[in-house]
C-alpha cells in the first residue's frame, strides 16, 4: 500500500510517498480503506523526532482517518464490510489502509463527507475529553480556548456552542479572530496585540472562566490562573510556550483551582473506547444532523503531505488541513 514515510527526522522535505506492507489484522479490530486523513501538530513533532509513537504503534504519521471498512475482526460485532467509518488512531493514518481497535471507530453520518470525517476524530475527541470529561464546565458555563483557529480550537468552539456554553478564544491575527467570531466564539482576542487575561476578565465581568483548554503551557501559566473562576480547571494539552512556569500554590488552594495535564494518544484501547462512546452519547445527534462538523481549511492529495505540514507550521490555516488518500 502507499503511505507517507520519512527516513530520518527533519523538516517537511523529508516526507515522501513509499510502498509499505499493509498493517496486520487483529481479532478486535477493523481494517479501513482510508479515504482521508488530516494533519495535526503532533504529526509535525513526530516528523522532527520529538514525539515518538507509543510502543507497538504504527510508526507512520496520522492520528485520524475516515474511509470504508474492508475487514471485520472475528471478535468485533456491530460493524459490516462496506460501512463508512472514521477512527481515532495512535498512528498510521497517512496510508491507504489502517487497522484500528473497533472501540476507537465511529460511523460516519450521511451529512458528513469523507474529507470532513477525516478531520473529526483526533480534534473533536481531544476537545471533548479535555473540556467536558476533565474540565466539567457547569451548565451555561464559560470556556477559554487558546488557539481558537486551530483544528482543536474550532472543534472546541463547535462543541461548546452546541452545549450552550460561552466561548472565549485567543488567536494570532485579527483575521483569525474575525473568523473565530464567525464560527461562533463569543469573544476573540489577538494574543499578538494584547494580553488575554484582562480581556477575559472584562468580558466575564471579573468572574473569569470555568475551564481553560491550553495548548501553550509554561508561558501562559500565570495569566491562565488569573482567568479562572472559583473552582475552575486549567487543562494543559500542549507546550508550545515552554515546559516551565511559576505559580503561587496558595492561589490554587484559596480558589480551589484544578490544574491537569492531558494526552490522548498513549491512552489504552479501553480508555479510548470509553471516551469515544461518551462523545457519541453527548454529541452523536449533533454530528448526525450536521449541526456540528469540522472546519476544513483545504484538501490536499496524500502526496502533498509536506505542503500540509508547511501550512500548519506557518499557521496559515483556519481549522483542519485534510489529506485525500484514495
Amino acid at each position: 500500500m502507499r503511505a507517507i514515510v520519512f527516513d530520518q527526522p527533519g523538516d517537511e522535505s523529508v516526507l515522501r510517498v513509499a510502498t509499505v506492507e499493509p498493517p496486520v489484522m487483529a481479532p478486535h479490530a477493523l481494517r479501513i480503506r482510508v479515504q482521508a486523513t488530516a494533519v495535526n501538530r503532533a504529526d509535525l513533532l513526530q516528523r522532527q523526532g520529538l514525539y515518538p509513537p507509543p510502543p507497538g504503534v504504527s510508526p507512520l504519521l496520522g492520528l485520524e482517518c475516515a474511509g470504508e471498512v474492508v475487514e471485520v475482526g472475528r471478535e468485533v460485532t456491530g460493524w459490516q464490510v462496506g460501512a463508512r467509518a472514521m477512527a481515532l488512531l495512535s498512528g498510521g493514518g497517512y496510508a491507504e489502509q489502517v487497522v484500528v481497535d473497533a472501540g476507537a471507530v465511529m460511523p460516519v453520518p450521511s451529512a458528513i463527507s469523507d474529507e470532513e470525517a477525516g478531520a473529526i476524530p483526533e480534534t473533536f475527541i481531544t476537545a471533548f475529553l479535555n473540556i467536558f470529561l476533565l474540565g466539567k464546565p457547569p451548565d451555561k458555563g464559560r470556556v477559554l480556548v487558546h488557539g481558537g483557529g486551530s483544528g482543536v480550537g474550532t472543534a472546541a468552539t463547535s462543541l461548546c456552542k452546541e452545549a450552550g456554553l460561552t466561548v472565549l478564544v485567543t488567536a494570532g491575527s485579527d483575521e483569525k479572530c474575525a473568523r473565530c467570531l464567525q464560527h461562533g466564539a463569543d469573544v476573540a482576542i489577538n494574543y499578538h496585540t494584547e494580553e488575554f487575561a484582562p480581556r477575559v476578565l472584562a468580558a466575564t465581568q471579573g468572574k473569569g472562566v470555568d475551564v481553560i483548554l491550553d495548548c501553550v503551557g509554561g508561558r501562559y501559566l500565570g495569566a491562565n490562573v488569573k482567568c479562572l473562576t472559583m473552582g475552575g480547571a486549567l487543562i494543559v494539552i500542549g507546550l508550545t510556550g515552554g515546559t516551565r512556569g511559576e505559580l503561587d500554590l496558595a492561589t490554587l488552594l484559596r480558589r480551589r483551582l484544578r490544574l491537569e495535564g492531558s494526552t490522548l494518544r498513549a491512552r489504552s484501547a479501553v480508555e479510548k473506547a470509553a471516551i469515544v462512546n461518551s462523545f457519541i452519547e453527548r454529541f452523536g445527534e449533533a454530528l448526525k444532523s450536521g449541526r456540528v462538523r469540522p472546519v476544513v481549511d483545504r484538501i490536499l492529495p496524500l502526496a502533498q503531505a509536506a505542503e500540509g505540514h508547511r501550512v500548519l507550521k506557518a499557521s496559515e490555516h483556519f481549522g483542519k488541513v485534510v489529506l485525500r488518500v484514495n
